[in-house]
C-alpha cells in the first residue's frame, strides 16, 4: 500500500481505484501538494481509468481539495464522487464541478 498522507485512505486499487477520507472532514490546512502527488502516483502506478472518491461522512471539503479532485481528469482518469453530504453537493452544484465529476449514492 502506498505511503498516503494521513488525510487519504485507499480502499481498493486497480482500473477503478477508490480513495476516501475515512469519514472525516477535510480542513483548510490540508497539504494539497502532498495529496496531489500521492493521488497522481496512485493513478500512474495502478493505471487507473477511474478514480472514485468516497465522501461518506465528509461534511467539509475545502475548495482547493475540490479543485484538486477535478484536476485529476487532466491526468487521464475519470473522477467520480460517492455519497457527498448535502453541503458538499451544494458546493459542487454552485461551482458546476458536478458537471466534471459524476455524483453517485450508495447505501
Amino acid at each position: 500500500m502506498p505511503d498516503i498522507p494521513p488525510i487519504l485512505e485507499v480502499y481498493s486499487v486497480g482500473p477503478t481505484t477508490v480513495v476516501g477520507f475515512g469519514g472525516r472532514d477535510v480542513l483548510d490546512d490540508v497539504n494539497l501538494v502532498a495529496c496531489r502527488e500521492e493521488i497522481l502516483a496512485l493513478i500512474e502506478r495502478e493505471k487507473c481509468d477511474t478514480i472514485a472518491f468516497d465522501l461518506t461522512g465528509v461534511t467539509l471539503l475545502p475548495s482547493g481539495m475540490l479543485g484538486l479532485l477535478a484536476s485529476m481528469r487532466q491526468h487521464g482518469a475519470e473522477v467520480h464522487l460517492y455519497n457527498p453530504s448535502d453541503d458538499v453537493r451544494d458546493v459542487l452544484e454552485v461551482t458546476n464541478l458536478k458537471q466534471l465529476m459524476p455524483i453517485h449514492y450508495t447505501n
